[in-house]
This record gives C-alpha cells, structure tokens and sequence, in this order.
C-alpha cells in the first residue's frame, strides 16, 4: 500500500502532504504518517515551520468510520492532534474543502489556520451519535466561543471560512493559490514564541455566565429530545468552561466511550451505512450508462410540480413547466420565485443565484413544449385516468429517449407505463413535500422499466441532492404503505377509548417530530377523501364533511387558533363517540403500550411483508425512507433497524397480544415470524 503521507522543502518551511482519497480520512496510516513527519521536521535543525496540506478535493474530513468497532491501532487521533500541537516549531494547517471532525481537530491541533473562502469547517460526530473525541469540544470553545462552538457540536452543521475567521478559528482567509499563500504565512510566523496552542488559551472560556446552556438548550430543544449525543456535546463544552484542559479532555473521552458504547450511536453509525447502501441498484450491471438529461419538463405548477421543479432550477437544470390556464401557471411560478426570494433573505442564496434559477425555467400553457425534454415527470393530482390519460398524450409528443416519470404516491406505475409505447422509458419519481426540501426520493421500478432509466434516476437524485431509494410496484410503495396499518389502528384505537393527543403523545415522545393526527391535520385529513358529504365511512369521512381538513381550515382532528396552536376538540371527541356507540364498541383506558404495539409493531410487520415481496431491495432501504420521508428519529435507526433492536421475538409477541383488535384484514409477515423464531434480524 502506498505511503499516504509525505513531505517536502519550501526553503524552511516543510510541507506535509496527505494524499489519501477520496476524503483523506484519518486511518491508521495518516494518522502513523503525521505523527512520523512532524518528529522528522522538529529534529531537522533547517525546517523552521511546517504546513499540514491535503491533496485531492478536500482536507481531512474526518476519521475512518470503516474502522468504528474494529481493534485500536496507535496512535489514537488525540495523541496525534497533542503530537502536533506540542511541535516546538510552529505548524499550520491549509484548509481546502471540509475540515470536519477529526480534521477541524487536527486543525485545532496546529498553531495556525489559514484557509480559502469557499472551505467548510465542522464538527460533525453528533450525526454518529458521537461527540469530537480528540479534544474538539475543549480546543473549540476556546478557539472560536462556547456559542460557536455548541452551535458546531450539537447541529453537525459545518460553518463557512468567513464564519471561522470571524470566531477567530481561521487565522486568515487565503485568495489565490493555496499553498504558496500558507508557505509565505508559515515565514511569516516562524519566529514568533510562544506558540500559540488552542489547549492553553482561556479567555473564552473563563466567566462564561453558566445560564447560556440552559438557554441554548431551552431555544433549541427538539435537537435534545430523545437523542442523547447533543446532549453529551453540550456537557463537555460546558466542561471547557469549568476545568481546566487536562480534565476537560479526560471528560470528553469518558463521555464519548458511553456514547461509542451506546444503542444510538450504533444506530446511526448503522444508518451512515445504509444511506450509503441505498444508492445501490440490485440486479444492475456497473456497467449501464445513464442517459443525458439535458432539459426537464414539470406537468403541474401546483405545490408539488413548483417544488419538483426548484431542485432541478437549483440544480442548475432547465426546465418545462406546464399548465393548463394562464392564472394556475403564474400563480405556481410566483410561489417558486416567493420561495427562492425567502431563501436569499435568510443567507442561503444570493439574488444573482435566485435570478441564475428563474432563469432556467420556461413556463407554458402548451403541452408541445415538452417535445424538447429528455425526462419528463408528470406531477398531477392522484387519479388513475388522468395520468393514464396524460400519459397517453406524453407518448405522442415525447422524443425517443425521453424519460417519462410520474410523482405518484400510492398508484400502480405499470397500469400508468400501459397506455404507452415505451414502458421501458416509464418509472415512477415519488417526490416528498415540500418537494424542494424534503431529501427523500422513492424510485419506482416498473416492471419493463429499462436498466439505464432506472440508473439516470438515481444519478439525477444525487444531482439534485437528494437520497434515492429503489422501491417495486405495490400500493403505496414502501413509505406509504408502511403508514397505511399505523394511521388505520390510530384511528380505531380513537374508537376504542383512546384521544388524539394521547395517540400523538406517544407517538412524540417515542421521537417522531409529530404524531399520526397531528400529520393528518398538517397535510390536509382531506388528501384522498372520496369527496361526497353523504358517504360517512370512518371519523375522517365525517371531519371531511364538516370542513374540518387540518390546519388550512383552522380545525382537524385539533382545533387551531390563528397562530395554528393546537387544542383538544370537544366536537371531535363527539364524532368519535357517535362512531364508537353506532359500532358498538365500548370505550376501555388505552395504555401506551398497546399504542406502540398497534402503530409500530405493525408498521415493522408491513416492512416485513414489503421485504418479503421484494418490494424493497434491502431492510436498510426501508429505514432510510422512514428516516428522511416521515421524520422516524435517526438515533433509533429506522422501524427495522429498531425492532431488531427490540427483539423481532417481543415485535411478534405484542402482535399476538392485539391480534384480536387488529381486524379481519390483518395477517402476519411469514418472514417476520420466521425470523423471529430463528432469533434472527433484519439488518444485521
């Protein structure tokens, strides 16, 4: 294996290189290599300072996660960053790209920091469930702030150069050639002493008013709910505060073993995996070329086709926006821009960037126009014959090679790819609202959908940011298919004695951002409604029928005053007790319990069931739609991740428990049973 280290003269300056791609992340072999040619420039009496530079497209990124769990090989990386900080000569770190985790730590280790403008810098762990462990959370709060540093620590989110030498973390911003710029600062510091060491500076971090915790966590506490890791970053930048840095870092390292050790952590060190893993097509050869997408046409401006369009526009990807009236087109597009505009305000484009996007779109009112688009992705309300009708019109005007798709949620893509000539061009592009938020992307395999359609869409997914997964042919795919046994026993379970908020409760503090009534209400209990007032058939029916459809109407399963607080509803308890005495269904407490059992338990038993029909690739793949489509919380590594974690055995038992009040339609996964009496997992 070659040497990823290594390191060369600039008159007295000594550059050590890494050279270790894609990230240059910090195995065994950089870490040996650092610690080696650091020693080798303070014994060599003509090197007067060093530079730390990384090779490729970024510096380290962070550490090895590949080695996560496997036997230590020394040096550990916090030895490295003390080996580095503890040159007597001075040593500075030339950040390009990403310095995130372990690199932000390395970085912290060397006495300067320069950097070019567009460098990111970061601490990232808390996405692992882990927390810095090579002294981040000491050296970063006294380098750059407490506030910035908990900011980094508990988010993951990495900040920019200019926020970094603002904070006083980078040392200077570097235009022009990077190395040549970090050699002439090393001569330009070569002979100043002390040197300054992040471990011994104390005036950020002395008379720090403790209230600012508290305060930081009071204004962000839905990154604490439940998740144990920004909690535990949060401690031990607090220790910063209140030990001196030898304890702190003791403190850090015996807070990051707990979380190493941890259930969370593994669960999200389980979904780094899957993530990744998802991106991967079964039965697909390496070697299919996608095809060329040069322009993208949009049927529908509405919510979704407007959102659908804005990643392609942001992605720097024209697009064909069709209507079919002038007033629908213009209303749509000026929702694009009013969003665009609003996230200019907030610092995250520009209006040269915002302009750059509208730029690229053609709206119109002729369905001509999409004659000129190599995908073409029909984004219409959920109805078999108007696609099968659009369809049928796409088929005419599309150019050979085009790929047509369609946003569909629920609807069957091989009844939609019939109406065609082409269903090898057809596949299903099942986007998440708000479509230009949201990072989940089902891709809907037909059953002649052709190889190189099923590979540009998940090219085209990583283009416009977002994470794809491969999903087959059945009602609802996987998301919504999973959700239809959760919603259905949350609503019986009303029936049975339970209340709205009780069901939502569980549901929250289980760790989802909210519970199955408050999403019905958010996105409209009116989605799917068959639309006649008459046809009373469940208590969302007869919601439906008195306009109560969710937080646009001001009343759902919750009343919602003007701010769309919620409150409990006197007329919605009436309706379900109306519904409970005309079924005869007697009213009995509800534990919390048979609310996990009769919502979770058979969600797993759903994804139990999907695995068994191949209708996803993988378990993990079902994880990664739970976790990024519907808000499952991450730390808990999706519903089949989770109930391996459970015991598919315990799974299994509390099915048996509520098999009598799960209904007629109810049946068991046979993998699911045969997995759990094996003691065997989905994931694992």
């Amino acid at each position: 294996m070659t040497d990823p280290i290594s390191s060369e003269k600039h008159g007295d300056v000594q550059i050590i290189w890494s050279d270790n791609p894609p990230v240059n992340a910090l195995g065994a072999a950089v870490r040996q290599g650092l610690v080696r040619e650091i020693e080798a420039a303070e014994a060599d009496d003509s090197v007067q300072a060093v530079v730390i530079a990384c090779k490729g497209r970024t510096f380290f990124a962070g550490a090895d996660i590949s080695e996560f769990g496997k036997p230590p090989v020394m040096p550990w990386l916090p030895d490295v960053v003390d080996r580095i900080e503890n040159c007597t000569k001075p040593v500075v770190a030339a950040i390009h790209g990403t310095a995130l985790g372990g690199g932000c730590e390395v970085a912290l280790g060397c006495h300067y920091r320069v950097a070019v403008p567009s460098a990111k810098l970061g601490f990232p762990e808390v996405n692992l469930g882990l927390l810095p462990g090579a002294g981040g959370t000491q050296r970063g709060p006294r380098v750059a702030g407490v506030e910035l540093a908990l900011q980094m620590a508990t988010t993951g989110k990495p900040i920019s150069a200019s926020q970094a030498h603002d904070a006083g973390l980078v040392d200077r911003i570097i235009e022009g050639d990077l190395i040549e710029h970090a050699v002439a600062y090393a001569d330009e510091v070569k002979d100043i002493r002390p040197l300054p060491k992040s471990s011994e500076r104390d005036d950020k971090v002395t008379d720090v008013d403790p209230a600012i915790f508290d305060e930081y966590k009071k204004n962000n506490a839905k990154l604490f709910r439940g998740d144990v890791a920004p909690q535990a970053n949060l401690d031990t930048i607090k220790a910063a505060t209140e030990m001196p840095f030898d304890k702190g870092v003791m403190f850090e390292r015996q807070k990051f073993m707990e979380l190493m050790a941890g259930q969370q952590a593994r669960a999200r060190q389980y979904f780094f995996f899957a993530e990744r893993k998802a991106a991967k097509i079964d039965g697909v050869d390496d070697s299919v070329q996608p095809r060329d997408i040069k322009r993208v046409g949009v049927i529908g401006a509405g919510t979704m086709g407007g959102g659908i369009s804005m990643n392609f526009l942001s992605a720097g990807i024209p697009v064909t926006i069709v209507e079919m009236n002038q007033d629908a087109l213009d209303r749509g597009t000026g929702i694009m821009l009013k969003n665009y505009q609003s996230t200019a305000k907030k610092g995250r484009m520009t209006e040269e960037q915002v302009g750059q996007a509208m730029g690229l779109l053609k709206p119109s009112l002729n369905f001509d126009d999409l004659s000129e688009c190599d995908l073409i992705i029909e984004a219409v309300y959920e109805n078999m014959d108007v696609k099968k009708e659009i369809f049928t019109r796409l088929d005419g005007i599309a150019k050979d090679g085009a790929i047509l798709a369609s946003n569909t949620s629920y609807l069957d893509i091989n009844e939609i790819a019939s109406v065609t000539k082409r269903p090898e061009d057809v596949v299903g592009l099942h986007f998440f609202s708000p479509a230009n938020i949201m990072k989940l992307l089902e891709v809907v395999r037909g059953d002649k959908t052709a190889d190189d359609v099923l590979v540009t869409a998940m090219k085209l997914a990583k283009t416009i940011r977002k994470v794809a997964v491969v999903a087959g042919v059945c009602y609802g795919f996987i998301g919504n298919r999973m959700l239809i046994p959760r919603q259905l026993q949350a609503e019986k379970l009303l029936l049975e004695g339970a209340t709205p908020q009780q069901v939502d409760k569980v549901h929250v503090e289980f760790g989802m951002p909210m519970g199955p009534f408050q999403m019905a209400d958010l996105a409209g209990v009116d989605i799917g409604w068959h639309r006649d007032p008459e046809r009373i058939e469940s208590i969302r029916d007869a919601l439906c029928a008195i306009d109560r459809w969710g937080q646009k109407k001001g009343a759902g399963f919750y009343d919602y005053d003007d701010n769309r607080r919620p409150s409990p509803s006197e007329k919605v308890q009436e309706i379900i007790d109306d519904f409970a005495a005309k079924h005869g269904v007697e009213k009995r407490e509800i534990s919390d319990q048979e609310i996990i059992e009769r919502t979770l338990y058979t969600m797993v038993n759903e994804g139990a069931k999907i695995l068994e029909e191949g209708k996803a690739q993988r378990a993990s793949d079902i994880d990664v739609v739970w976790i990024y489509g519907y808000g499952w919380p991450v730390y808990k590594g999706g519903p089949m991740y989770w109930a391996d974690s459970e015991g598919l055995d315990t799974i299994v038992e509390g099915l048996k428990r509520q098999e009598e009040r799960l209904g007629d339609d109810w049946s068991y996964s046979q993998l699911l049973l045969d997995k759990a009496e094996a003691g065997e997992k989905f994931t694992r």
